[in-house]
């Protein structure tokens, strides 16, 4: 069975929203198009999934989810080129990363074929809410949340499947700075770090509340045993330029494995550029400030993209990183887009297209 033999049950919205809507002006993730899709987990099987207009939905106050905090999502991105053609960006890997995610958080995974069926369905019906131009796409946000009531400790027997997307510009529109974690930690051995559970993220916010009271945006996440190994930040796994080679943390079970990420270190391969991925000291990286070696830092991710870290803080002293001539940063990230946005030949079948 394919996608397309998938039974789905849509419900049009009457009136569409969309000129409602300043697209020059978006905040991030606080717009949404018309419809959103979701499917319900009961009696041991998932259901027909359901497509219908954007809005409230009504929970127990005893649902687990409130209680246990069972709930992971995932981050997507539809593109429009320049022949109103729109394209998903390696969407096998998000589907199975929130079943991997699913899994780790004792949630039934989500069958494949319901998953493109109600996504390439919910993409046609909001297709204008998917802009054209550089650095504009709908954002595609996939998560699964228990919704069994009761509040004994136990995982649900009850869950929802939903799909909803933003119309979104760049998450972050300049560079930022960030602090080095000496004191909190994202995710421990064993633990759910791999996972985008949606814990993970919450329990970042007060450290990260601090960090901006400092003037800083965000945080670099060091091991939670020593703190002396750099691994991720907290929306973005994270690249190091030292001379001409590119440093990252290798994915284990503390760290996100990106797809924007993975699709870096290919690009990167293509150029014939040097990454190491390997464990990444902060001694190594405070060594490579001092001397000038160090030439920049980046994040990846989804929402992201690619993003410029202009410095850094660790133990109260900040490194301000130099601004050179043809950064890795912004010469892979016109390298990604151009793929996404199909303005160039997709060399490994990245993209998708669903209209």
């Amino acid at each position: 069975m394919n996608s397309t033999d998938i039974r789905l049950d849509i419900t049009k919205i009457p009136h569409t929203r969309i000129d409602e809507v300043d697209f020059e002006n978006l905040q991030f993730g606080k717009q949404h198009a018309d419809h959103m899709m979701y499917c319900d987990y009961i009696d041991g099987e998932w259901q027909t999934p359901k497509i219908v207009p954007y809005g409230p939905m009504q929970f127990e106050p005893s649902a687990k989810v409130f209680h246990y905090g069972q709930a992971v999502f995932e981050g997507m991105k539809a593109f429009k080129d320049e022949e109103d053609k729109v394209w998903l960006f390696r969407p096998e890997q998000n589907f199975q990363r929130i079943n991997k995610s699913s899994k780790r958080m004792a949630i039934p995974e989500f069958p494949e074929n319901q998953f493109f069926a109600s996504l390439e369905a919910l993409l046609q019906l909001d297709k204008d809410w998917v802009k054209k131009g550089g650095g504009n796409s709908l954002y595609i946000r996939p998560f699964v949340i228990a919704t069994e009531s009761g509040v004994s400790a136990s995982e649900s027997n009850r869950y929802r499947f939903m799909i909803i997307t933003c119309p979104a510009q760049a998450y972050y529109n300049k560079p930022i700075k960030v602090i080095f974690a000496q004191d909190y930690s994202r995710a421990a051995d064993g633990g759910v770090g791999f996972a985008k559970a949606a814990g993970n993220y919450g329990a970042q916010f007060y450290p990260t509340k601090l960090a901006k009271e400092k003037g800083l945006d965000q945080i670099i996440w060091t091991d939670a045993s020593s703190h002396e190994y750099l691994e991720e930040a907290g929306t973005m796994n994270i690249f190091f330029r030292v001379g001409d080679k590119l440093l990252t943390a290798p994915t284990n079970d503390r760290i996100l494995d990106g797809v924007t990420r993975k699709s870096i270190i290919q690009l990167a391969k293509d150029k014939n550029v040097e990454v190491v991925v390997d464990k990444v000291s902060v001694k190594q990286i405070v060594k490579a400030a001092k001397s000038g070696e160090l030439k920049e830092i980046f994040g990846t991710g989804t929402a992201a993209t690619v993003v410029r870290v202009e410095g850094f803080e660790h133990d109260g002293v900040y490194y301000d990183l130099p601004d050179i001539d043809e950064p890795y940063g912004t010469f892979f990230k016109k390298n990604l887009q151009d793929i996404q946005y199909n303005r160039v030949e997709d060399p490994h079948g990245w993209t998708r297209q669903v209209i």
